[in-house]
């Protein structure tokens, strides 16, 4: 009897609390569909946000010092910029080279060795130069007795004791030694030999190969004991007080260059110092494959650490111009493309004005005045900064020319200080809102 009791009892328990339960289920359901439907409206609305705006607090503008100024006109000295390489003319490149064969016998420079004219770079052997030594030593004798004979036979023939035509071929044969005795001078000069000192007991024995002109040797082509021919150099020499830059400027700019312009450039593999040159040519034809037209310019001053073939990056100056400007801190470089930040009156999102989003319009509206009830003001947080692309020109004095790839408000307010905290809060903005 008891047993029974208890289970009629907790049948009634079991009633009673259902609709209790089935309520508060019904009350959890109907909260997460609001809170998801929540979620959709709100995915929704960061689709509709633009990401050329970021806005800051009073307080983020304090924190990082944001400052505003404008568009000034600014009287700055135009430049251009162009790439290309250190170049010597060939007049002041030479190779040390001999016009007679002969084995290497010393070797007297090495990479990096500083010449001067006639100085001797290599040494070498070779037996047919002595021939020609005693030949030459040899004529002088001879020389001597066809001038004897050819004046006893002009005596005769004054006297008619003697035939004309042995005093011509007395004069003939005089004639002809003198002629090869020239003929021997002038090959032993250029062989380095000085006729003049030759005797009987000082025949030289070698040859020197001297450089052509002063310069530093840029490469050595041979070795001791190797053979050396007329088309064989021994070593390279390159002048360097005569460097010039070969630049390359595209047609558009020819026009602003002129001869006697000044240009700054640095090495592109060393940027730390600066060097100086003077336009001396322009060239007047495309280099091939390019659009681009050569300009020489020769260095000036100091050229310590130049070497033909350099890469260099120049600078020519082009003279002041008045030029739309803004302070270099002012832009700022995101993929490659430059930036500054204007202050706008814009909504912080992007409006709509499709008479479809009233119902969207309406809600936002719902939801400021909600906010408003519970405290939270929106206009604290802020003016709006909009993303405005540009063209960066001349940068002098601090402050940089500016070419707007779109138009811009009169008296625009440009953020000057803090537009790379802006860009920032803007990249990360985005990273957050990616789905």
């Amino acid at each position: 009897m008891k047993k029974y009791s208890i289970a009629g009892f907790a049948l009634a328990f079991a009633i009673l609390t259902a609709p209790f339960v089935f309520n508060a289920c019904s009350g959890s359901a109907a909260s997460g569909e609001k809170k998801e439907e929540a979620g959709h409206e709100e995915a929704g609305h960061d689709e509709h946000e633009n990401t050329t705006t970021v806005s800051l607090t009073t307080e983020q503008m304090k924190a990082v010092g944001l400052q505003l100024g404008g568009v000034e006109q600014k009287n700055l000295t135009s430049t251009l910029k162009a790439n290309g390489y250190l170049r010597v003319p060939n007049q002041n490149k030479a190779n040390a080279t001999t016009l007679y064969g002969g084995v290497i016998k010393t070797l007297l420079v090495q990479p990096g060795s500083v010449l001067k004219a006639g100085q001797t770079v290599a040494t070498i052997s070779n037996p047919q130069i002595i021939p020609m030594q005693e030949e030459y030593l040899t004529l002088a004798s001879r020389i001597t007795l066809a001038e004897l004979e050819y004046n006893r036979q002009k005596e005769l023939n004054s006297g008619n004791a003697g035939a004309l035509k042995n005093l011509q071929q007395a004069e003939s044969e005089l004639n002809t030694l003198r002629t090869r005795r020239a003929s021997l001078r002038q090959q032993l000069q250029l062989m380095g030999i000085a006729p003049e000192k030759l005797t009987n007991d000082n025949l030289v024995t070698s040859l020197s190969v001297r450089s052509p002109l002063n310069g530093t040797v840029s490469s050595v082509m041979v070795k001791i004991g190797s053979y050396l021919d007329v088309n064989t150099p021994v070593a390279e020499i390159v002048d360097n007080s005569q460097l010039h830059l070969d630049l390359f400027v595209y047609e558009q700019d020819l026009p602003r260059l002129r001869n006697n312009q000044v240009i700054h450039f640095t090495l592109t593999n060393n940027p730390g110092k600066e060097y100086d040159a003077v336009i001396y040519s322009i060239g007047n034809a495309f280099e091939e494959d390019t659009k681009t037209i050569p300009i020489h310019a020769q260095v000036k001053g100091d050229k310590a650490g130049l070497i033909e073939g350099m890469g260099i990056t120049a600078v020519v100056s082009l003279g002041k111009a008045t030029v739309p400007a803004v302070p270099a801190d002012a832009i700022v470089t995101h993929e490659g493309q430059d930036f500054i930040f204007i202050r706008t009156d814009a909504h912080r999102e992007e409006e709509h004005h499709d008479e479809a989003e009233t119902g969207h319009q309406q809600e936002e509206a719902h939801d400021h005045t909600e906010k408003e009830k519970a405290g939270h003001d929106p206009a604290e947080a802020g003016p709006v900064f909009e993303k405005i692309a540009v063209r960066r020109g001349t940068t002098d004095v601090g402050y940089a020319e500016i070419t707007p790839l779109s138009d811009l408000p009169k008296d625009v307010k440009v953020v000057v200080k803090g537009a790379f905290f802006l860009l920032a809060k803007m990249n990360n903005k985005g990273e957050g809102h990616a789905h």
